[in-house]
């Protein structure tokens, strides 16, 4: 749509996450979702690189035939397996279906931060395998062939069809129901959930003092995931608040039915993962574990608890609240190349 010239300014009252009226998606002031401005400033402030993190010690242990047991080596790969395609997932829902429908810049501006951390959490597990000297395309290639993985992949990508059209537009109950189903499946369900699990396995290294260098690695993608998850959230209750009509009973009835589905693929997956157990974990209290965070994120959407499930780790909170204090300057040589470096074309 051309530019309309205009001596009016930006009424904020108007603006919306979805069907903003009038909507200017490039006039970033005035701001009226401060959330989504905050959560930028966060993630600028969080940024890191994957290949900042040393993994010498988990080459010595991974290569080692008495470190780690089969069983801590299946699971290992099968986290990485799931890692590995998740997040490339969630960056084609954002950059290729949920960014052209968004009406808030502000909104705007922090999916493509969120974006762009996408891609360096699909960097860290290529770099994670290669430097284990993984079969990097058996593990990137384990969401086709592994079942647990395949179902959760396929179960998500199934609420994206219908935005991925492209003829598909908000503007109407239907459809915008639609976007709204799909913000719960990718916020709720896909990084509130399915991810959960996974950074649990990798915490569980870490507290026996294993594969450190790849769990530290997926410690800053959980605080990521988190900010995620939280920007996800706020964007469903603002919509709930700009459009209430679109929250009836049978969406929420709908909801909790999708995430009772979820719990149970989860469930599955976590199995797969811990035919025995490891580290004290098993099967049984990760389903615990998957019901008690599944019940937080009905909860941060205003639905009632499904499961009433008590967290059997507690540690994983814990896990959550990093703060980087580590100076990566102290490890690692950057070279930046300065203005009179570069070649220009």
């Amino acid at each position: 749509m051309p530019i309309q010239k205009t001596t009016e300014k930006v009424n904020v009252n108007n603006r919306r996450i979805i069907n903003g009226k009038d909507a200017d998606v490039m006039q970033l002031y005035p701001i009226k979702h401060k959330f989504a401005w905050d959560a930028y400033i966060v993630g600028n402030a969080n940024h890191w690189l994957p290949t900042e993190i040393s993994m010498q010690k988990d080459v010595e242990q991974w290569k080692s035939p008495y470190v780690l047991s089969a069983d801590e080596r299946l699971a290992l790969e099968t986290v990485l397996g799931f890692f590995t395609t998740a997040d490339s997932i969630a960056a084609n829902n954002l950059v290729l279906a949920t960014y052209k429908h968004i009406t808030s810049p502000e909104c705007r501006l922090y999916l493509l931060r969120q974006a762009y951390e996408e891609a360096i959490h699909t960097h860290a597990y290529q770099y994670i395998v290669e430097s284990l000297g993984m079969d990097e395309s058996r593990l990137f290639n384990m969401y086709r062939e592994h079942e647990a993985i395949y179902n959760k992949d396929a179960f998500v990508l199934t609420f994206n069809e219908g935005i991925f059209d492209p003829h598909f537009a908000t503007g109407t109950f239907a459809s915008d129901q639609k976007f709204l189903e799909n913000m719960v499946v990718f916020s709720i369900i896909l990084e509130g959930i399915f991810f959960y699990s996974s950074f649990a396995v990798m915490f569980g290294f870490q507290r026996q003092n294993k594969m450190v260098g790849a769990a530290e690695q997926i410690q800053y993608i959980m605080r990521d995931e988190s900010m995620h998850l939280n920007f996800g959230i706020d964007m469903i209750n603002v919509i709930k608040q700009e459009q209430p009509e679109l929250w009836t009973s049978d969406f929420q009835s709908h909801v909790r039915d999708l995430v009772r589905k979820a719990v149970a693929l989860e469930y599955t997956f976590a199995e797969n993962v811990f035919p025995r157990g490891i580290f004290g974990m098993n099967a049984d209290g990760f389903r615990q574990y998957i019901e008690h965070i599944a019940d937080r994120r009905l909860q941060r959407i205003g639905l009632l608890s499904e499961f009433q499930s008590a967290n059997p780790f507690p540690w994983m909170s814990e896990a959550i609240d990093l703060a980087k204090e580590k100076n990566f300057f102290e490890t690692r040589v950057i070279e930046y190349q300065t203005g009179g470096t570069l070649e220009w074309e």
